[in-house]
């Protein structure tokens, strides 16, 4: 029997995905899939994103029968280089002053598992233009711990959103959960979102059949 809601499953340890998960009034525990996040050679950032997030989410799957599994990857790729979380503070440093005044791409990877038709993913980009500023400033921002642990280091939802001049596309893709992309994604589950509920979607009735 298909239970009424399913237990929803967090594979990241991420407090921006967390609270972006929370925003649809989803109930979830998590439980972090803790994989190696090297680039294979000749990889794109958005095969990247979408293989990590694929990975991540069987991997929790598999150690989470009968549950449902949302998954993200985020990096940000300026000028074809690919920016992941910084090191320590130097590398920070380094990343906010090849960015500002520039613009970036930021790409994100989700998939969902374990639902009725195996595991779906997708790739969202957006484009986050900074404004120039001093190093001095890029230094401050680093000393408030924010930058150390997020892709690009900065945060558009935090302090980081000081930094910014321009965002082309989804404001979410950026702090690293792609929302409607998620909805489309639990769809093809076999799970319809609506407003905070879950329920199983119905057979579609019409030419062609299901999906």
């Amino acid at each position: 029997m298909i239970p009424s809601e399913p237990t929803l499953v967090l594979a990241s340890g991420s407090p921006r995905r967390a609270e972006l998960l929370s925003l649809l009034g989803l109930r979830f525990t998590v439980d972090p899939a803790h994989l190696a996040e090297d680039l294979l050679p000749e990889e794109s950032a958005e095969a990247h994103v979408e293989r990590l997030a694929r990975e991540k989410a069987l991997t929790v799957a598999q150690r989470n029968p009968g549950s449902l599994v949302v998954a993200g990857d985020t990096v940000v790729v300026l000028e074809g280089k690919l920016l992941g979380k910084p090191e320590g503070e130097e590398e920070a440093m380094s990343m906010l002053r090849s960015l500002s005044g520039h613009t970036h791409t930021v790409a994100s990877g989700v998939a969902v598992a374990g639902g009725r038709s195996g595991i779906h993913s997708a790739v969202e980009t957006t484009r986050v233009t900074f404004r120039a500023f001093r190093e001095q400033e890029a230094r401050e921002y680093v000393a408030t711990g924010e930058p150390l642990d997020k892709a690009g280091g900065y945060g558009i939802q935090g302090l980081g959103a000081s930094l910014v001049a321009r965002i082309d596309g989804d404001f979410y893709t950026v702090v690293g959960l792609p929302l409607a992309r998620l909805v489309e994604l639990l769809e093809r589950a076999g799970w319809h979102y609506r407003f905070g509920v879950l329920r199983p979607s119905e057979p579609s009735s019409g030419p062609g059949g299901t999906e």
